[in-house]
């Protein structure tokens, strides 16, 4: 596994999301990004979002509480052999995180690549 601490992680991660288009990230509200270790379930997960879709947000106003990403890093580190794969990895697990925002599901995410 990989040897990156928490502080390193988190700076991939916010490198990541700067690589994004703007237009992807554009209509991101009240969406924060998180970085844990593992999931609690003890799965393999990359990462997950968690909230509502924009397609099942409905009224959605002042109050609400925010939608979150989460990377798991210590799955994240396993998964890659090295820091430009782990690199690689962190953008694709942003980018199949925010389509679930938009609504889109995992099988269109697998088909567009992002899976």
């Amino acid at each position: 596994m990989l040897d990156i601490s928490h502080e390193a992680f988190e700076s991939m991660v916010a490198d990541g999301l700067d690589s994004l288009h703007d237009d992807m990230l554009s209509r991101l509200d009240n969406v924060i990004f998180l970085v844990e270790d593992r999931p609690e379930d003890g799965s393999d997960t990359l990462g997950v979002y968690e909230g509502f879709s924009l397609a099942e947000r409905g009224v959605y106003g002042y109050g609400e509480e925010p939608d979150r990403i989460i990377l798991f890093r210590e799955n994240l580190l396993e998964h890659c052999e090295d820091v430009t794969e782990l690199a690689h990895e962190i953008r694709v697990t942003l980018v199949h995180e925010i389509a679930h925002f938009y609504g889109i599901d995992e099988n269109r995410i697998h088909e567009l690549g992002w899976g």
